[in-house]
């Protein structure tokens, strides 16, 4: 009877992740496009808009039944969301199956402001406010009302913890983020031949092209101070032309010789380069909030040894995209996801690594 029961209830949590995964879905494409995650209240096809029927939207299954395509346009809907609800559903028995209940329903919550966050950051390199600031007024109420989430019978205690493992989060990721500005806050690319290059308004950002690169002029602008150099065979900034020249830009204005151009009454920059200097963030300052979330929910030392392993795993990652040739200087890489492994593996096996790592330092 037992063993029943604990299957059925199994079956149920599953059931339950799969169904907020598909809520989490709506979370991901919509805060991004700040569009409100309510409104309108029925799933809609990304491409033609149309509203999803309910029997068409059935977590799970119903992407199998339809093959992975709308059925008003045909277009393809991305297997993003079968994932997001079969993780969530994993992560949601895994949670039910390894703690408490009071604490699996305050790690239900944590869960799904990591699923949030990792696929957003992978796919727009951003983690909204929502789900960090979010994350960690949540994670205090959640140490608040579960005082064992900080390993402690006293709910002031917990709260205070719960305060302190996030500005630990925040302080630490701050002074790296500060350190390697210092350090690595620049790359110099010089190009083999002279490179064409193209600036182009595009409504309140630009598109910046060079040679077969091209990104947005916002991702290369972390700080107002932040200053990109261009040293040109030629150029061209709307009707004056200029002949071995560098260009001074700053995210709002760019400096030529003597001469300076808002950039806001500027349409068109282009021209031939020969060397590029860019500036560069360790991190986006998302990941500091996504850190002290995570110390909110988990403590300091998930602080730890989630910037721990989040490195180790980022470091990898980055090395074998490099071996394999397909990092370009224009690349990103999310650090958020990373953090959220390392918080995960810390939720599930913190005790196994805190006692492994006490077995290495005294065998």
């Amino acid at each position: 009877m037992t063993q029943a029961y604990e299957f059925l209830f199994g079956v149920f949590v599953f059931v339950l992740g799969a169904v907020v995964g598909s809520f989490l879905n709506v979370c991901i494409y919509r805060l991004p496009a700040d569009l409100s995650i309510n409104r309108p209240r029925r799933s809609f096809c990304p491409a033609c808009k149309q509203p999803i029927l309910w029997h068409q939207n059935i977590p799970l299954i119903s992407w199998f039944l339809l093959r992975g395509r709308c059925t008003k346009c045909g277009a393809k809907i991305s297997f993003r969301y079968f994932a997001v609800e079969l993780l969530t559903a994993l992560l949601f028995l895994a949670v039910w199956q390894t703690f408490p209940w009071q604490m699996a329903i305050a790690y239900w919550i944590f869960v799904s402001l990591l699923i949030v966050g990792t696929f957003i950051d992978f796919e727009h390199f951003i983690i909204p406010d929502r789900v960090t600031i979010g994350g960690i007024i949540a994670g205090v109420i959640a140490s608040l009302g579960v005082p064992a989430l900080m390993e402690t019978d006293s709910r002031v205690a917990a709260a205070v913890r719960s305060l302190l493992a996030a500005a630990l989060g925040y302080v630490i990721l701050l002074l790296i983020l500060e350190a390697g500005k210092v350090a690595f806050g620049r790359k110099r690319i010089r190009f083999d031949t002279p490179t064409p290059f193209t600036w182009t308004k595009r409504e309140d950002d630009a598109d910046f092209v060079v040679g077969s690169e091209k990104s947005l002029w916002s991702d290369h602008f972390a700080r107002q101070k932040d200053r990109l150099l261009l040293q040109c065979d030629e150029a061209k900034v709307e009707n004056h032309s200029y002949g071995n020249v560098t260009l001074g830009f700053h995210y709002d204005r760019v400096t030529v010789e003597e001469e300076q151009f808002l950039l806001d009454h500027v349409n068109e920059i282009s021209g031939v380069a020969r060397e590029l200097l860019i500036p560069r963030e360790a991190m986006g300052r998302g990941d500091l909030k996504f850190l002290a979330a995570i110390g909110a929910f988990l403590g300091w030392r998930a602080v730890l040894f989630s910037l721990f392993a989040g490195s180790l795993l980022g470091s990898v990652i980055g090395l074998i995209t490099l071996i394999t040739g397909k990092r370009v200087w224009s690349a990103k890489l999310p650090f958020g996801p990373y953090l959220a492994f390392g918080a995960i593996s810390w939720m599930f096996f913190g005790d196994v690594f805190l006692q492994w790592y006490g077995n290495l330092l005294n065998p």
